[in-house]
């Protein structure tokens, strides 16, 4: 493992770039992909919980971990992991944007701190990585983005407002880059998750027992990301019920639907 040491000589080495690598999705993804047999570049803000799935992955599949904690609520935070690849020579060829915050409030409750953090972490974080990165990968003509959106950001979702509106952002810019990049051997994917078990609805103040959808287990969300890459898929579900339940939309009213986002999801329970 290497962390802000400095940098290592010889030629580019590529590695898989995941955001959110300690806990829930993103840390099984990296295992998936090492498993792949890709070198990794590990972001979180736990240097201690990097480190010690650094030391895991190494161990388990043979291939060189760099972790670079990261807080990607700092505006600054893409900026230094784009000059820790430098410094390093590492070149991204796989960006996996899964680092993601909540914060189960109505809009008008939620703290101006909760907004912005919600915001610089859901959304500019990974539009800078995506924009730093891509152009490697054009240049290289190999690479791939892979965005963990949600099911949320199909309609917006009482109780998560900002949260559905951060990923709608997701699944929208992901779409128009996986068209712009057509050609240019870049893939640009966008996977669409429901709940998770992952611990994330719990330290958004999300009480799960209210949740009227099946809490799937992270594996389901894994096969689905590596069935979308290596398909180059624009959107991706992970489940038949997850693909229903957005289908089923084209059939009744917007209010209806954002009024069932607000009632499957039950993150005003409280209220």
């Amino acid at each position: 493992m290497e962390m802000m040491t400095p940098g290592r000589k010889g030629p580019l080495l590529p590695v898989a770039l995941v955001t959110g690598a300690s806990s829930g999705i993103g840390r099984a993804l990296a295992g998936a992909f090492a498993g792949m047999g890709n070198h990794l570049l590990l972001v979180a803000r736990s240097a201690d919980r990097l480190a010690g799935l650094s030391r895991e992955l190494q161990a388990a599949h043979g291939v060189s971990v760099f972790c670079c904690p990261a807080d990607l609520a700092q505006q600054e935070s893409p900026q230094r992991i784009f000059d820790y690849c430098t410094l390093h020579h590492l070149s991204v060829r796989l960006l996996v944007n899964c680092a993601g915050t909540s914060r189960a409030s109505d809009f008008s409750d939620l703290a101006f701190e909760d907004i912005e953090r919600i915001m610089q972490v859901n959304m500019s974080a990974a539009a800078r990585l995506a924009r730093l990165f891509i152009p490697g990968m054009a240049a290289e003509r190999d690479g791939a983005v892979i965005n963990i959106a949600s099911l949320g950001g199909l309609q917006g979702v009482p109780g998560l407002g900002l949260y559905s509106a951060t990923k709608s952002f997701m699944i929208t810019l992901g779409e128009a880059l996986h068209m712009e990049l057509r050609g240019t051997g870049v893939k640009v994917v966008t996977v669409c998750p429901g709940f998770v078990d992952t611990g994330f609805m719990e330290s958004s103040g999300h009480d799960r027992r209210g949740v009227r959808l099946p809490v799937r287990s992270v594996d389901v969300v894994v096969r689905a990301v590596l069935r979308g890459y290596r398909q180059n898929r624009m959107r991706v579900y992970p489940t038949i019920l997850d693909f229903l339940v957005i289908f089923s939309q084209r059939f009744v009213s917007r209010h209806f639907s954002v009024r069932l986002s607000g009632y499957l999801a039950a993150a005003r329970n409280n209220r």
